[in-house]
Order: structure tokens, then C-alpha cells, then sequence
């Protein structure tokens, strides 16, 4: 028998899945779909940032990396259950990448809909992310790098970061 937690998340995958089905028939265009998901997980993230913050505990974070740390050991483990790697691309350090070996959100789908090559099935993510950054006062471009259901070994989300963290004390010692 699965835990409580566990029949949660996959209520919400089989959800999901009867959300991206609907608007696949809504919209005749993959790029309006992604859209419409991004701006639908935008939406979620800047709401669920309060719970996230309520429950978690997490203090400040001071750095990018830590920030990306968060998402990927806490908030992912915390509402999908699992866990990302995390890598930074570049000597600035406001771009990052989470790797997913798993994704929950495609636990029960095999491929994409026919016709469908330019779908970002699980863009909601991406707009979650954004949404989330944004309400901790954090610019961000969230995107798809790579993706499993399109045959990449991989599911890769990418976050670069558009403006430099500065610490309050930093800024007053100036």
C-alpha cells in the first residue's frame, strides 16, 4: 500500500495528464499550449512559495547555488517526491541545470501526442519556478533543455538567473 503522500502525487500526475490532454484539443498550436502551461505554473508558483517557505523552514538563501540547491533537494522532494542533480554551466554562476532521472509528471505517459513534437509536456514546472523566484524577488528564465519524451537521455530544466543576488549588508558597507 502506497503512502498518503505518494497517492497525492499521483493524483496530481493523473490530473496533469487530463489537463495537457484538454488543451492539446483547446489549442491547435504546441507553442499556445506551452504558453498556456507556463502561464498556468506561474500562477501556481507564486502561491505555493508561501507554503513552501511555511513549511520548509529554509532561511535565506545568500547565493544562486544555494538557491537552486533548495528547489532541487527541498521543494522538488517536498511536492514531487523527488530529487534533481544540480550543475552550474558558467564561471558567473546565474545559470544552472536540474537533471531529473525520474519526472513524476510522466509516470504514465509513453510519448508524445501525434503531431505533437514541439509539446513541452511538463512546462507547468517551468512556470512554477519562474513563479516561485519571482515572489522571492528573483528574475529568472526557466526553460526545457532536454527532455525524455522527446528522446533526449535526460529530462533537463535549465534556470539562468537575469539579475546578480546582493546582500542588504553588502549594499550599506558601499
Amino acid at each position: 500500500m502506497s503512502c498518503p503522500k505518494h497517492r497525492q502525487i499521483e493524483l496530481f500526475v493523473l490530473t496533469y495528464g487530463a489537463l495537457v490532454a484538454q488543451l492539446c484539443k483547446d489549442y491547435e498550436k504546441d507553442e499556445d499550449v506551452n504558453k498556456h502551461l507556463d502561464r498556468m505554473g506561474y500562477d501556481i508558483g507564486i502561491r505555493l512559495v508561501e507554503d513552501f517557505l511555511a513549511r520548509s523552514a529554509v532561511r535565506k538563501c545568500r547565493s544562486y547555488s544555494e538557491t537552486v540547491d533548495v528547489i532541487a533537494q527541498v521543494a522538488f522532494k517536498m511536492y514531487l517526491g523527488v530529487t534533481p542533480s544540480v550543475s552550474c554551466s558558467n564561471t558567473t554562476e546565474n545559470e544552472f541545470f536540474l537533471m531529473l532521472d525520474k519526472n513524476p509528471l510522466v509516470d504514465f505517459v509513453e510519448e508524445l501526442p501525434a503531431g505533437r513534437c514541439s509539446l513541452c509536456y511538463c512546462n507547468l514546472l517551468c512556470g512554477v519556478i519562474r513563479g516561485a523566484l519571482e515572489m522571492v524577488h528573483l528574475a529568472a528564465e526557466v526553460t526545457f533543455v532536454q527532455d525524455r519524451l522527446k528522446g533526449d537521455d535526460v529530462t533537463e530544466i535549465g534556470i539562468t538567473f537575469s539579475k546578480k543576488l546582493e546582500d542588504k549588508k553588502h549594499k550599506r558597507q558601499k
